[in-house]
């Protein structure tokens, strides 16, 4: 699954964690001042935010694109010297440009969540009464958020198409990888439908679930700064009072709480899934022998086989109800949570509707970030269930064992199945 697309996989993704740990900390410990050198430096201490579109081309923005352009680069001149694989322009570059363009939309919603303060004040002050101006005013308003929407919409749309064709170029290298030595995994059970079907499964959940992981990482990153600077207006939370840090140990608190408890209403999925598609490979592969044999797929046989497979999924079904009891209490519960710790200072009069609304979408972003497991656990599962029969080819290719139901299998049908 990996050594198809990436350059001997274990070093090149511990070496690419160690290389971006490594260029974040030089990044905050001299990096970021070194643009001064070509112009662009830091933005001086206590200066206004910048507010708009305005904020993504200004000169410390500038100067991280190149920063982060050079980091790219140098590590794909390694990586090519020292390895070179035939996918390495999308495995590294590609991936480098997809990362980027994820960084970008967050630092958009970033700008967006600062926008909120001042213009939901200036709102409150005209619905009030203890404020003036006048429809030019308001419309400019308006139009600083309509461009950094506008903005970050195409830049989202660019970056679908983009990880559509990267996720679609590593089906193709394992799709090819694994022609390549079909000779030596043919025996294996489904070894067409694991080729064919589970390649393209496991492309498609990773372009949906690596994106979303990618994108809370990086949500998480950049809000967390954002929250701690806002939760000055808060004075305390409800129950436990004033303590350090309310926003940050409130949003941890309750996701915590609410990922374990997921994982482990969800802690029997997997292996249920499992089986599931164990039942669906043989129901399928007696009616694909009775294309061509007619004393194949009879209704006796048929009729069992289907029996397990209704068997599974009701028991999948039922294991499903608490599961989803569990998930969907939590999430509706979670519409409510920031108010709920917003109460007090409100009460209090402590919070203006710009820093309400500014503090609302920060604690919503890293509490989503937080609950990435909690939204995702039924496709994680997919994943999991996808990848276990992904990995009987690599265990023939490498010589390991095979897993227990492929030596069942081969017990029984012996190593020449026309499948």
């Amino acid at each position: 699954m990996f050594v198809s697309f990436f350059p001997q996989p274990k070093l090149f993704f511990s070496s690419a964690a160690i290389w971006s740990l490594a260029a974040i900390l030089f990044w905050f410990f001299g990096g970021e001042q070194l643009g001064a050198v070509l112009g662009l430096p830091p933005a001086a201490a206590g200066a206004p935010p910048i507010i708009g579109i305005a904020v993504l081309v200004s000169k410390p923005f500038l100067w991280f694109y190149i920063y982060f352009a050079l980091c790219v680069g140098i590590f794909y001149g390694f990586w090519s010297w020292y390895s070179p694989h035939p996918w390495q322009r999308w495995s590294i570059l590609m991936t480098a440009v997809v990362l980027f363009f994820i960084y970008f939309n967050v630092q958009v919603s970033v700008a967006v969540n600062a926008w909120y303060g001042p213009f939901f004040d200036y709102v409150q002050g005209l619905m009030s009464g203890t404020g003036t101006s006048t429809n030019a005013e308001f419309y400019t308003g308006l139009a600083d958020f309509s461009w950094l929407a506008l903005v970050g919409m195409n830049v989202q749309v660019v970056n679908a198409f983009i990880v559509s064709h990267w996720i679609f170029r590593w089906r193709t290298a394992m799709n090819n990888y694994f022609i390549e030595n079909w000779a030596r995994l043919r025996h294996i059970e489904g070894a067409s439908q694991r080729i064919q079907e589970d390649t393209m499964r496991f492309s498609q959940i990773m372009e949906d679930l690596g994106s979303s992981f990618v994108q809370s990482i990086m949500t998480l990153i950049a809000f967390l700064p954002v929250m701690i600077q806002l939760q000055a207006h808060i004075s305390e939370l409800p129950i436990v009072g004033a303590i350090p840090q309310p926003l940050v140990i409130a949003a941890l608190a309750w996701c915590l709480f609410g990922t374990i408890s997921v994982m482990i209403a969800g802690l029997k999925l997997p292996g249920l899934q499992f089986r599931n598609q164990r039942v669906e490979a043989a129901y399928r592969k007696e009616l694909v022998y009775g294309e061509d044999h007619a004393d194949r797929a009879q209704p006796a046989t048929t009729a069992e086989l289907f029996a397990n497979v209704r068997h599974n999924y009701f028991r999948l079904y039922f294991h499903y109800i608490y599961f989803n009891v569990v998930r969907y209490t939590y999430l509706q519960a979670d519409n409510i949570f920031s108010l709920l710790i917003l109460g007090p200072s409100l009460v209090a009069h402590k919070i203006t509707f710009g820093a309400l609304n500014q503090i609302s979408n920060a604690f919503g972003k890293v509490t989503g970030s937080l609950q990435f497991l909690l939204t995702s656990w039924s496709t994680i599962v997919e994943l999991q269930s996808v990848h276990k029969r992904l990995r009987a080819f690599e265990a023939t290719l490498l010589g390991e064992p095979l897993p227990a139901i492929d030596q069942r299998y081969l017990a029984k049908h012996g190593a020449e199945d026309p499948a």
